[in-house]
């Protein structure tokens, strides 16, 4: 018999999350197929209580007794000294061996492809993969399974696995983030605390208010689709994963219970689905955007009798994984030779079935028979065994207490042996040396983006290049003029297909330059020929991100704006990069507006909206495209750095992004810029100085 490591094709795998021990063994006992847990740094669950390498290893031993995958969660940006020891990490992992390591950041997930060719790698929610152009890359960059993003639909799911090759993972129950994964800096900006490195202070389920809201209007409803989850398997998802590596081992088992028997086919219990609600929700659940169905009914906050529900249900829920759950077959073979009576143990193991055979001497005048034999052979309790076949003699020379202790014995051994499997090969290569990069022109060159063409000014013909969004129209400028760009919109849920028109239409008119914030983005432009500049939305944190975007032809890219001065400073690689010296930041990339939050749903605005905050700040929201292209939400503060600042001489060029500024003001501001005046009202330097955790 052999083992599978990876999902028994046309089987849900059931995804659990491990916050530490006792939830570990709460998803195994309630039938998890694999459980995925963080190590001591470089997880996006910072606050989790996480592993340490011993408890890793005794985790994945655990685990690997009981036919349980283990997924180890290296889902942070790294920046430049993080690298090599997060390489040395994964190494680690590699001897234990897991059975996948889920990684974020671009730079790590090559250095990865490169030392540890036989580790899958899984391309994390927070790579923000929504599109087939965007999974396919992730494929070709090596990603044995991508996790896509919560925003999306059945049926946009249907059309990215007809479209790909890969495995496929996606949330079935568990909290929503208002963003986008990996593409939220609302936290980082409010607080220094990033979640694109796992210390998400979650800002957004405190009050902003939007005209008509509920006054939580950045707050969802948890994800619930248990009962849904074969139809998530129709549409090509291989693995149903639960959110929660921060929730209480009750959460784990309930739902882990739930989703085991909703993939076997079974009923869900309505009182098992209750008591799912009771011990973790915000104002009960939604299941909007898989259905389609957003708007109002997916906000929602965790009120105090969601809490005072919760506290009534933990006690009953414990049973659900207080014993062993017998879910390894073993085949026993009870045999006599030479005076001596054996018991050999098989299961299905790494390579080859294992064997273990113990023996002790028969007894004079003591016997079983062959019926009461396989009786107590039988009783497997209290260990992962289940007896899926049982072979004795006609008679048994052995008493009761000696069978017992034999198969003990037999069963004690073969759980050992089962938790042993070779080490991953993993190539100890250094790292490259990254030299300083340093601008070669003395003046920093501007680049201006504007929402719309009616916003560019006269002063903007000095910069060198000018972006709009690639649905505008661009238009005809004075001779001498700068290069046009177009930018596509980080949020394209369902409709690739027309984007892909709608460039080639572009390009036929004479433009072959494209702006993007996501690899799905970058993908498209490598298929259809287009130069290529990355984005802030790429989150690129390190060289090796700069070398592997490179490597996929881009022509440049904006760095990260989580990246203190001195840390782009100190980036090196060769691919020419910038910053970001003026604009509102965009904090969040949500599909489903939170301007909707209201009774009239989406009001279609014509013009920007706004939030406001518990201290009356307000921070605008726009829409792409009505919504098609997603909704972002604003920092209440614009960015203004000084371009002549010596910390800006390892970039190669600016950015300003113009988003509620009318003509006039956009005007002033780059004439502020080139003069070192700064505008007369309030400003952020972000996180230039400050950086975040």
């Amino acid at each position: 018999m052999k083992e599978n490591s990876a999902p028994v094709k046309g089987k849900m795998e059931i995804l659990a999350p491990a916050g530490g021990r006792e939830a570990l063994e709460a998803a195994v006992r309630a039938g998890a197929d694999a459980v995925y847990l963080g190590g001591p740094a470089f997880g996006a669950r910072a606050n989790a209580k996480n592993f340490s390498r011993e408890e890793l290893a005794q985790a994945v031993e655990y685990c690997r007794q009981r036919n349980v995958r283990v997924h180890v969660t290296v889902n942070t940006l790294l920046k430049n000294d993080e690298l090599a020891p997060a390489l040395e990490f994964v190494e680690f992992l590699c001897s234990l061996p897991v059975d996948a390591v889920l990684v974020q950041d671009l730079g790590l997930f090559t250095l990865l492809r490169q030392r540890a060719p036989e580790l899958p790698l899984h391309a994390s929610t927070q790579m923000s993969l929504a599109t087939p152009a965007g999974v396919r890359l992730a494929e070709e960059l090596g990603a044995a399974r991508t996790v896509l993003a919560r925003e999306l639909s059945l049926e946009e799911i249907r059309d990215i696995a007809h479209q790909t090759l890969g495995e496929l993972e996606a949330f079935v129950h568990g909290a929503l983030c208002m963003s986008v994964s990996g593409q939220c800096l609302l936290s980082a900006m409010l607080g220094g605390r990033s979640g694109n490195r796992g210390q998400c202070a979650q800002p957004c389920r405190l009050a902003f208010a939007a005209p008509g809201g509920t006054g939580h209007d950045l707050s969802l409803r948890d994800l619930s689709f248990v009962e849904g989850l074969p139809r998530l398997k129709e549409a090509g998802v291989c693995s149903a994963k639960i959110e929660g590596r921060m929730k209480r081992p009750e959460y784990v088992a309930a739902a882990v219970s739930a989703c085991r028997l909703a993939a076997d086919g079974e009923p869900v219990p309505p009182e098992l689905l209750e008591k799912l609600e009771a011990v973790f929700s915000r104002s009960g659940f939604t299941d909007g955007y898989l259905t389609g169905r957003r708007g109002r009914d997916m906000f929602g906050t965790r009120r105090k009798e969601d809490v005072t529900a919760a506290e009534k249900v933990f006690g009953g829920l414990r049973p659900l994984y207080r014993a062993e759950r017998q879910s390894v077959p073993v085949v026993l073979t009870l045999g006599e030779k030479d005076g001596l009576v054996s018991l050999t143990a098989e299961s299905p193991g790494p390579g080859e079935a294992i064997a273990v055979t113990a023996s002790c001497p028969a007894g004079e005048g003591q016997g079983l028979s062959r019926g009461r034999a396989l009786q107590q052979l039988k009783k497997t309790g209290g260990t992962p065994f289940y007896a899926d076949s049982l072979t004795a003699p006609e008679s048994v020379p052995l008493t009761v207490a000696q069978l017992n202790a034999l198969r003990r014995q037999a069963l004690g051994e073969l759980l050992q042996r089962r938790g042993k499997r070779p080490a991953i090969p993993f190539a100890q290569t250094p790292l490259p040396d990254y030299t300083p990069h340093r601008r070669q022109q003395e003046a920093l060159p501007l680049r201006a983006f504007f929402r719309a063409p009616e916003q560019i000014p006269p002063q903007a013909m000095d910069c060198e290049v000018l972006a709009l969004p690639v649905e505008a129209e661009p238009p005809a400028l004075p001779s001498p003029a700068p290069q046009i760009w177009l930018d596509l919109p980080r949020g394209v849920f369902g409709w690739e297909e027309e984007l892909r028109g709608l460039m080639k239409k572009r390009m036929a008119q004479g433009y072959a330059d494209f702006v993007c914030g996501s690899l799905g983005a970058v993908q498209l432009c490598r298929e259809l020929g287009a130069r290529a500049h990355g984005s802030f939305g790429l989150n690129i944190a390190n060289a090796a991100s700069l070398e592997a975007l490179a490597r996929l032809g881009l022509v440049d890219a904006e760095l990260s704006p989580e990246l203190t001065g001195r840390e782009i400073a100190a980036l090196g690689g060769s691919l020419p990069r910038g910053t970001a010296v003026y604009g509102r930041q965009a904090l969040m990339l949500t599909r489903n507006c939170p301007l909707a939050n209201s009774p009239r749903g989406c009001l279609g605005c014509k013009a920007p909206g706004s939030l406001t905050d518990r201290m009356g700040k307000r921070f605008p929201v726009l829409c792409r495209m009505r919504g098609r292209g997603g909704a972002e939400v604003f920092n209440s503060l614009p960015l203004w750095l000084n371009v002549e600042s010596p910390e800006l001489s390892a970039v190669d060029f600016g950015i300003l992004r113009f988003t509620v500024e009318n003509p006039v003001e956009c005007g002033e501001i780059l004439q502020g810029l080139r003069e070192g005046n700064p505008p007369e009202y309030a400003c952020t330097r972000g996180l230039f100085r400050r950086g975040v955790e």
